[in-house]
């Protein structure tokens, strides 16, 4: 018998984009890492030789004897979907997917030598046929982009850090490198966003499941433009205090806050890359090979220089001054770190001599799921 729920969503046209190369969508810190990484010769054979290590055949058969198989006959509706997102993106072998029984709203891309998509049932409850097309989506650019690949090396080195904490130089030089990928997988989350949206083509279905992964299914309590402004609450936080605990919550994460991906998608859909790649202007799979390592970390580099100087956070707006030279900077840091002169001045704050302080800093104050601080990045997408 047919869910009814799925008949009634018409199916439209969506464009295709024939030999779309993973770059297309990639934000700019992700893609300078995939492009260096892929210019390494030997360096999926050497990772996939430490597949032995993880248990990835031990998950394959898990999936196939605990989970259900999509097909034709079995999830009908998610078949379709996977397929449709495959010849969006161009992507010649459609990967497995599986419905695991799991409350917990959850999808993942996993394995080296070929990808598995795993979905849960609290996901394929929680979201609708659009809002899930876009999950289908956002885990074939996973696989498009050669990302659980890659990131074996986070759960590699996570792994062996466990094993040699007791040797106290070895593992803090384990654990740095082990921060500075968990920053990359973030922003590969970032890009697995953006194919999710190259796929459903609806932004506001992409939206709604941001949605509904951090509140649940009460759309009717729940607004876009209210969600996106606690993002932007979020950014401006109240002085560097309140940066400095943000850095520490997102440190053990391996996915970017809910609201902050909700709002980075927005933004990504109103640039001028999103608008060439739906008039079919993109770079090719083909040329991939012929990418530059240097001019991808010159654009990673410009990204996040861009970001500092845009950021309405404190500590951004604190390091954009002292790149830029201000002065006074001893009294910026104690007024930031303290809230003095921050958002208080639009009430009626005064600075010099009972003058009215000029104006500053306002003060006003995501792998699907969020993951737990401290789990394994392939437990969610």
């Amino acid at each position: 018998m047919t869910d009814a729920s799925h008949e009634s969503v018409p199916s439209r046209h969506r464009k295709r984009f024939p030999g779309i190369s993973s770059r297309a969508y990639e934000h700019p810190a992700d893609r300078s890492a995939l492009v260096a990484l892929r210019r390494l010769s030997g360096f999926d054979t050497v990772f996939k030789a430490l597949s032995g290590l993880l248990p990835e055949r031990s998950l394959r058969l898990l999936f196939l004897s605990d989970s259900v198989r999509v097909s034709d006959a079995q999830f009908a509706h998610l078949n379709d979907m996977l397929r449709d997102a495959c010849y969006i993106l161009d992507l010649k072998k459609v990967p497995p997917m599986y419905v695991n029984q799991d409350p917990q709203p959850n999808a993942m891309c996993i394995g080296l030598d070929e990808p598995i998509i795993v979905v849960t049932t609290g996901l394929v409850e929680l979201l609708d046929e659009e809002e899930m097309r876009a999950v289908v989506g956002h885990e074939v650019g996973h696989a498009l982009s050669g990302h659980a690949v890659y990131r074996t090396i986070l759960l590699f080195l996570t792994n062996l850090a466990l094993k040699v904490a007791w040797i106290p130089l070895g593992n803090v030089a384990i654990m740095a490198i082990v921060t500075a990928l968990r920053e990359w997988f973030r922003k590969s989350e970032l890009s697995a966003d953006r194919a999710g949206l190259l796929v459903g083509q609806d932004l506001r279905a992409s939206m709604r499941g941001l949605m509904k992964i951090a509140g649940g299914n009460h759309l009717h309590e729940m607004n876009v433009d209210a969600f996106l402004a606690q993002a932007d609450e979020y950014e401006k936080g109240g002085d560097l205090r309140d940066s400095v605990l943000k850095i520490l919550n997102v440190l053990p994460r391996t996915h970017p806050f809910t609201t902050v991906r909700a709002a980075e998608l927005k933004k990504w859909s109103e640039t001028r890359d999103f608008q060439r790649i739906m008039d079919g202007h993109y770079p090719k799979r083909e040329e991939d090979k012929d990418t530059s390592v240097t001019d991808s970390f010159r654009e990673s580099a410009a990204h996040y220089a861009d970001t500092v100087r845009t950021s309405k956070d404190p500590l951004m707006k604190l390091v954009g001054d002292i790149a830029g030279g201000a002065g006074d900077l001893g009294g910026k840091l104690r007024d930031r770190f303290t809230g003095a002169g921050g958002g208080s001045t639009g009430a009626g704050g005064t600075g010099k001599d009972g003058a009215p302080a000029p104006d500053a800093t306002d003060g006003s104050e995501g792998t699907w799921r969020r993951p737990e601080p401290g789990e394994s990045p392939e437990s969610g997408s």
